[in-house]
C-alpha cells in the first residue's frame, strides 16, 4: 500500500532555478509504460517489479529535487528538503515492497508500512508550510479545511460501502481506514489551498490540487485492493502513483516564485472557498439523498456527517455575512473618501458607460459649466462636445489608441448658459470598452466604459498667458524685459538681412541715483514709472522699449540711422526737465531733482550677434556720459576718445597701485586770524604712463564704480599720515584733511583703517580731520552716526566737505558728530558782485559760529573774494590764491614761504553788503 499525498509538498518552496520539466515528465512516462506491460505481460512478476518501477520513480524525484534545493535559496530549500526525505522514504517503503513480493497494492500492513507511515508526518509538515506560504491561517480557511473535510469524509465512506460492503471486514485497518483518510486530508488541504493563494499562483495551487486528487485515487483503490484484489487495480493505484509525481513536477514548474500571499489576498473574502465548501457539503447531502431514494439505507456516521456539515455551513454562512458587511463599510468609506478626493480636485472626472453616456461627472454642481448630476447623468458625451472638436474627443476616447496620444487632447464642451469651455485630457482610463458615437450598438470593445479626467483649459490658457506675461515683463513698468528684448533683437538682426533696417537706443539717466539716496527707493519707483510712460508717448508703436534693469531702458528702433537718431534727440528732449520726488517717509516733499538721460546708438547688422549690438550701444552711451551726459552719441567705425579714455583708465587703474604710479600733492589751509598756513588737504594724483596726470574728479568714480575706493583710500591714509608726520617732526604744526569716499562707509572699515594708519604713524587723533560730503549722512544714517562718532569720539575732527552743493538738511547738523563746515566753491562765486550771494555765505559763517563750528572756504581764487569773506568773518580760507597743490617735498618752502600780506591785500566790493556783527544770544 503506498501514499502519494507527501510530494505535493514538493510546491512549498519558491524555486529560485528552473525546474527539469519535461525530462521528469518524461522519466515518470516511461516509468508508466513499463508498468503497465510488467502487469499484462508479466503478472506473477508484477508483485516485485511493480514496486521497484515504483521505488525507481520516487529515488529519482528524491535525487533531483536534493539537488534544485541546494541551487536555491535558504528559506525556498527548507520545504524542498522535507520533500527530499520524504521522497527518499517512499522510495525506501517501495523498495521493502518489492524485495518482500507485496506487490503494488499489499493486502496486509508489513514492514514497508513503516517507511510510508514514518513519512506521513513529513507530508503534514509541508503541507503546513504550503497553507504557511499562502498567508495566514485565519478563522475562514480553517472552517473551509473542516467543511472540505467532512465532507470528502462522508464521501469516501459512501464509496467503500458501496465497493466492499460494510467496514467491519476482516480486511487491515490501515489499508482499509488509514491510507484513505489521509487522502481525504490531504484533498481537503489541496482545496482550501487552491481557493486561498493568489492569481498569480492559482496554476501551482491547480497542479497541486490535482497531486492530491491523485494521492486520494491511490488510497482509494488501495483499500478497494485490500478487500478485492485485482490486477486492473494494481495499474490504476501504479499509475495514480506515477501522476501524483507528475502533478507535483507541473506545480513546481507552475510556481513563479513569490513569496507569502499579498496583503490584497489576505483583506479580501475568499470567495472560492466559500464555493468549493458550499458545493462540497451541498453535494455530499444530494449524494446520500440519491442513494437513499435508490434504497440505500443512511449510515450512522453519514447521518452525522449531514449534520455536522449543516452547523459548519451555517456558521460558514455567518462568517459570510459578516464580511459582506465589513466590506460593505469599506466600500461606502472608500466611496465617500473617493467623492471627497474627486470633489476637491482641480481636475474633472467624468465616466463613462461602454455607450459613451455619462454616468458620474466629479464637476457637477460645482464646477463653471453649470451642468448639475441631473442634468449630465444618462446623456452622451457628444452631445455637450462642439460639432468641429468631437474628432478630438473620438480620439481622445480610442482604447486602441496609445495613452501618450490620447492626453493633451483639447475639446470645448458646452456649458448651461451656451458659452463653451475647453477641457484637456489629462489621463485616459479604459475600465471597460466605449463605443465610439455613431457605431452600431454590436460591435461592443468588451468591459464597462472609460474614465476621462479632464482639465479645464481655459483657465491653463490664462495662466500660460499670465507666466509668459511674468517671464518676459517687467514687473515695476509692465515694459518688455531683458529676456523679451534679446529675443526681438534676434528677430530684428534676421530681418536686417532682408534689407529691413533696424538700430538699438540705450538709454540711462543721469541723476536717478540722487532720488533714491535722498527721496527713497519708492520714489525712485514712482519716477521709473514715469520715464516709461514718456518713452511709450515718444516712440512709434512699431518701436519697442524695454527696461534692462535699474534706470537703464533700450528702444528698439526699426528704421535707420538718421532716423533712429531724431528719436533719441526727441527722447532726451522729451526727459529732460525737473522731476519731482514724490513725498514718501522721510523724505522732504520739496525736494526736486534734475533727471536727464544720456542714449547711446547703434546700428544692428546681420554680421554682428546681439550681444556686440548690445556691446556697441553701450560703448556709444559711456561716450555720451563722457560729453557732458544729457546727449545722444552714435557708435562708429573708430571707438569715440572719451570713451576710449575711460575704457583705458578702467582697466589701468587695479594696477596703479603696485606700479607705483599714484602719488599725494597737499593744498594748504589758511587762517585769517592766526595769518599762517594751518593745514593742508592731501589730493591724490594719477600720473599715468600714456594719459599723464589724472585728476581725482576722472578716476575716483572708476573706483568706486570697480570697487577699488577702499583699498585706495587705504593708501591714501598709510601715505598722507606718514608724511604728516615727517612734517611734524621737521617743527611744523599742521593738521591733515583727508576725503573719505561714502563706499568706504560702506565697508564698515572706515574706523578700523583709521586708527592702524593713525598708529603706524605715531600721530594724535586730533591731527586728522576727515572730510565727508552730506550724501553720506542720507544714504546711510544708522553708519554714518555710529562710525564717524566713533572716529570722533576717539579725537578725528569731522568736516562736512562741499556743504550747500547737495541737498542739504540743515535739521542733520543739530545731530552730527561734525566740527568743521566747507562752503563749497559754488557758494564764492559772484559774492564780489551779487548781495544775495554774499548773504548767503554769511549766513553760512553765522551758522557755523551759532553752532560751534568751524568754516571754511574753499575755492578762494580772487582778491576780492579774499575780502569779502574776511569781512563776513570767515576765518579759514583755501584756494588757488593762497596756495596751490604741491608735492610733500616742496611743501615746509611753500609754508615758510607763505606772505600773510595777501589776507591783507583784498579790498570788499562795493557790491558786497554791510551786516552787522551779530550779537552774542
Amino acid at each position: 500500500m503506498t501514499t502519494a499525498a507527501v510530494p505535493a509538498t514538493a510546491l512549498l518552496s519558491v524555486p529560485a532555478v528552473r525546474w527539469p520539466r519535461r525530462a521528469v515528465l518524461g522519466l515518470l512516462g516511461a516509468l508508466g509504460v513499463a508498468l503497465v506491460v510488467a502487469e499484462v505481460a508479466w503478472p506473477a512478476a508484477s508483485r516485485y517489479t511493480g514496486p521497484a518501477l515504483l521505488a525507481a520513480a520516487s529515488l529519482a524525484i528524491f535525487v533531483l529535487v536534493l539537488r534544485h534545493s541546494r541551487r536555491v535559496d535558504p528559506l525556498s530549500a527548507r520545504p524542498w528538503r522535507s520533500f527530499a526525505v520524504l521522497t527518499a522514504l517512499l522510495a525506501v517503503g517501495e523498495g521493502l515492497a518489492a524485495v518482500l513480493g507485496n506487490g503494488v497494492n499489499a493486502a496486509e500492513a508489513g514492514p514497508q508500512d513503516v517507511a510510508l507511515v514514518t513519512a506521513l508526518p513529513f507530508a503534514v509538515f509541508g503541507c503546513l508550510r504550503l497553507i504557511r506560504s499562502v498567508g495566514r491561517i485565519g478563522t475562514r480557511v480553517v472552517l473551509d479545511a473542516v467543511v472540505a473535510l467532512v465532507a470528502l469524509a462522508a464521501l469516501l465512506h459512501v464509496v467503500l460501502t458501496a465497493a466492499v460492503g460494510p467496514l467491519t471486514s476482516s480486511a487491515d485497518s490501515l489499508m482499509l481506514l488509514g491510507y484513505p483518510a489521509a487522502g481525504v486530508l490531504l484533498c481537503s488541504v489541496g482545496l482550501v489551498t487552491f481557493a486561498g493563494v493568489g492569481n498569480a499562483r492559482r496554476a501551482a495551487a491547480g497542479w497541486l490540487l490535482a497531486c492530491f486528487a491523485s494521492v486520494a485515487v491511490v488510497t482509494v483503490s488501495g483499500a478497494i485492493s485490500a478487500v478485492q484484489p485485482s490486477a486492473l487495480l494494481d495499474v490504476l493505484t501504479g499509475l495514480a502513483w506515477l501522476a501524483m509525481l507528475a502533478s507535483g513536477t507541473l506545480a513546481v514548474a507552475a510556481d513563479p516564485g513569490q513569496g507569502p500571499a499579498e496583503d490584497g489576498d489576505r483583506r479580501t473574502v475568499p470567495l472560492l472557498g466559500v464555493v468549493i465548501g458550499y458545493c462540497a457539503a451541498y453535494g455530499v447531502v444530494l449524494v446520500l439523498l440519491a442513494t437513499r431514494m435508490a434504497g440505500r439505507p443512511i449510515h450512522p456516521v453519514e447521518a452525522v456527517a449531514v449534520a455536522l456539515l449543516l452547523v459548519l455551513t451555517f456558521v460558514r454562512t455567518l462568517v459570510w455575512a459578516a464580511d459582506g458587511a465589513r466590506l460593505t463599510r469599506q466600500v461606502l468609506r472608500a466611496e465617500d473618501f473617493f467623492r471627497s478626493l474627486v470633489h476637491s480636485a482641480a481636475d474633472i472626472t467624468i465616466v463613462l458607460d461602454h455607450r459613451s453616456r455619462i454616468t458620474w461627472d466629479s464637476g457637477a454642481g460645482s464646477h463653471p459649466h453649470g451642468w448639475s448630476a441631473r442634468d449630465l447623468e444618462g446623456r452622451p458625451l457628444e452631445d455637450f462636445v462642439h460639432r468641429d472638436d468631437r474628432a478630438e474627443l473620438l480620439a481622445a476616447v480610442d482604447p486602441a489608441a496609445d495613452p501618450e496620444e490620447s492626453r493633451g487632447r483639447t475639446f470645448r464642451l458646452r456649458a448651461k448658459d451656451g458659452g463653451w469651455r475647453a477641457y484637456e485630457t489629462v489621463r485616459v482610463v479604459p475600465v471597460g470598452a466605449l463605443q465610439t458615437p455613431g457605431e452600431p450598438a454590436a460591435t461592443p470593445r468588451g468591459g464597462d466604459g472609460l474614465v476621462l479626467h479632464l482639465r479645464d483649459a481655459d483657465d491653463k490658457r490664462a495662466s500660460a498667458r499670465e507666466l509668459e506675461r511674468l517671464a518676459y515683463t517687467d514687473y515695476l513698468t509692465n515694459l518688455p524685459n531683458r529676456a523679451r528684448l534679446m529675443a526681438a533683437l534676434g528677430a530684428a538682426r534676421a530681418r536686417t538681412g532682408d534689407g529691413d533696417p533696424a538700430c538699438l537706443l540705450l538709454l540711462d539717466l543721469d541723476g536717478f541715483k540722487a532720488v533714491n539716496d535722498i527721496a527713497g527707493h519708492e520714489a525712485g519707483d514712482l519716477l521709473l514709472v514715469e520715464v516709461a510712460d514718456r518713452l511709450r508717448a515718444s516712440v512709434r508703436d512699431r518701436d519697442l522699449v524695454a527696461r534692462l534693469g535699474g534706470d537703464e531702458f533700450t528702444v528698439l528702433v526699426r528704421a535707420g540711422v538718421a532716423e533712429a537718431g531724431a528719436l533719441a534727440e526727441r527722447i532726451v528732449s522729451d526727459l529732460a526737465g525737473v522731476h519731482r520726488s514724490v513725498p514718501t517717509p522721510g523724505a522732504d516733499p520739496d525736494l526736486v531733482f534734475d533727471v536727464s538721460c544720456s542714449i547711446g546708438l547703434a546700428e544692428l547688422h546681420p554680421t554682428d550677434d546681439v550681444p556686440t549690438t548690445i556691446r556697441h550701444a553701450d560703448l556709444a552711451l559711456r561716450a555720451a556720459k563722457a560729453a557732458g551726459k544729457g546727449c545722444v552719441r552714435r557708435h562708429g567705425e573708430a571707438a569715440d576718445s572719451a570713451t576710449g579714455r575711460r575704457t583705458r583708465l578702467a582697466r589701468d587703474l587695479p594696477d596703479a597701485l603696485s606700479r607705483g604710479e599714484l602719488r599725494l600733492v597737499y593744498q594748504p589751509v589758511v587762517g585769517v586770524v592766526e595769518r599762517r598756513v594751518l593745514g593742508v588737504e592731501a589730493l591724490v594724483r594719477w600720473d599715468h604712463p600714456v594719459l599723464g596726470e589724472v585728476s581725482p574728479e576722472e578716476f575716483v568714480p572708476l573706483a568706486e564704480d570697480d570697487g577699488l575706493i577702499v583699498p585706495l583710500e587705504r593708501w591714501v591714509l598709510e601715505q598722507a599720515t606718514a608724511e604728516l608726520a615727517g612734517l611734524l617732526r621737521r617743527g611744523l604744526d599742521l593738521q591733515l584733511g583727508i576725503n573719505v569716499s561714502v563706499r568706504h562707509l560702506q565697508s564698515g572699515t572706515l574706523a578700523p583703517d583709521v586708527a592702524a594708519a593713525l598708529g603706524r604713524a605715531g600721530l594724535p587723533p586730533g591731527r586728522l580731520m576727515l572730510e565727508v560730503t552730506e550724501s553720506l549722512f542720507l544714504s546711510e544714517p544708522d553708519r554714518a552716526d555710529s562710525d564717524l562718532q566713533t572716529l570722533h569720539d576717539l579725537g578725528c575732527v569731522i568736516s562736512l566737505d562741499d556743504f550747500g552743493r547737495g541737498y542739504s538738511s540743515f535739521a542733520l547738523l543739530a545731530r552730527l558728530p561734525v566740527d568743521v563746515l566747507k562752503m563749497d566753491r559754488e557758494f564764492l562765486a559772484g559774492i564780489e558782485d551779487d548781495p544775495r550771494s554774499a548773504a548767503l555765505v554769511h549766513s553760512v559763517i553765522e551758522l557755523g559760529r551759532r553752532l560751534s563750528f568751524d568754516v571754511v572756504a574753499e575755492g578762494v581764487e580772487t582778491a576780492g573774494q579774499l575780502a569779502v569773506l574776511r569781512d563776513l568773518g570767515c576765518r579759514f580760507l583755501q584756494g588757488y590764491l593762497l596756495g596751490r597743490p604741491t608735492p610733500p617735498a616742496d611743501l615746509p618752502a611753500l609754508i615758510d614761504a607763505f606772505d600773510a600780506g595777501l589776507l591783507d591785500g583784498g579790498q570788499p566790493s562795493a557790491a558786497a553788503p554791510v551786516v552787522p556783527a551779530p550779537r552774542q544770544p
